[in-house]
């Protein structure tokens, strides 16, 4: 029996129960959406805003990343990601900065935080717990309180869902709960297909992992929409499955790391190429997809490729991510290693106390 098809095996090396935490990913998008809608709206005028960062690290800020994928047609102000300890330059009282720590102790973040605080921007928290919770309430700032408990990889729908559904309750884009609601519904319904006891020959997401184990995947992705979702299946192979795992973005790469594929030396066994495609890719990206699958294939590289799935824009995201999550688990368990702690990032954390 395979590995992957012992579900009794799988448990005793999940020991912390990573499986629950990704199968019950649609009700965390359920709940997240449920708790943010309670929250009162900030007091701010909406027209006063010029430009919205978010500012975090990892799993706290792949949720930004997302919303600023996912509206990358529709949202009419800039939208900027901050992984730093400093915002950019161009912030200032007409920004509104969404602040998003799960722990609420993340240093990078809280520097941030207090930057803008100092510059007077327009500020909503989001956090488990920590000093990010208590500086908040100290100066007032609205704060969704999400649930304490997750790696915050595993909590993107907290991360993720605050800050689309602000955004449409502040009227900067509509009709996204709709869409939110019905990518919920479809999650939910497409789960069963990866899980644990559904048998590797019927699971996409084992196969996958599978053709994954003992190599180096290399993610690709259209950036139009889908640039987060590779690095979203970068981020979570490297800290689920502890293995190394890169990914690059259709047509930038295209310029530069393209060349990297003339000269493998002996890797062309140990990579494997993954490419993510959806429907509604840019015309010029499908011609670039099917080229560079021809480059790699020719170097007798393994590549695999996959489209997503779904009625709608954010449903086809989260089909890809969904799928992601599973294929990181399953690479965890074949590479026999609880997916849940991240040894090396503790760690760093505490060298950096020191």
């Amino acid at each position: 029996m395979s590995l992957l098809d012992d579900p009794e095996k799988i448990k005793k090396i999940d020991a912390r129960n990573m499986y629950k935490l990704i199968y019950e990913f649609p009700s965390q998008l359920q709940h997240a959406l449920k708790i943010t809608q309670e929250l009162a709206l900030p007091s701010f005028k909406t027209d006063e805003v010029k430009n919205i960062i978010v500012a975090g690290m990892g799993g706290s800020a792949i949720g930004g990343d997302l919303v600023r994928s996912y509206l990358a047609d529709e949202l009419e102000l800039p939208f900027y990601i901050c992984r730093n300890y400093t915002l950019p330059h161009f912030v200032n009282k007409n920004s509104l900065v969404f602040v998003s720590s799960y722990s609420g102790n993340t240093e990078e973040t809280l520097s941030a935080y207090r930057e803008a605080k100092k510059i007077g921007a327009k500020i909503i928290s989001v956090s488990s717990n920590g000093e990010l919770l208590k500086l908040s309430e100290k100066n007032g700032f609205p704060f969704l309180k999400i649930p304490p408990g997750y790696p915050p990889r595993a909590a993107l729908g907290y991360s993720f869902v605050p800050i689309l559904v602000f955004l449409e309750r502040l009227e900067f884009v509509s009709e996204k709960i709709k869409d939110l609601e019905k990518a919920i519904d479809f999650l939910s319904s497409r789960r069963k297909k990866y899980a644990m006891e559904k048998s590797s020959e019927k699971n996409k997401a084992k196969n996958i992992a599978g053709q994954l184990f003992g190599k180096i995947p290399i993610i690709y992705a259209g950036v139009d929409h889908f640039d987060a979702v590779a690095y979203r299946w970068k981020c979570q192979i490297c800290e689920n499955s502890k293995m190394l795992c890169f990914n690059n973005i259709f047509p930038e790469f295209n310029h530069n790391e393209l060349v990297g594929w003339e000269i493998l030396s002996g890797m062309e066994e140990k990579i494997v190429a993954i490419m993510l495609k959806d429907q509604k890719d840019h015309p010029q990206i499908k011609k670039r997809i099917e080229i560079v699958k021809e480059i790699i294939q020719k170097k007798g590289v393994k590549l695999i490729e996959l489209e997503s799935e779904g009625e709608n824009l954010l449903s086809r995201i989260f089909s890809l991510i969904q799928l992601g999550d599973f294929v990181s688990y399953y690479l965890a368990i074949l590479n026999q290693v609880d997916p849940t702690p991240v040894k090396l990032i503790d760690y760093l954390k505490t060298e950096l106390t020191k």
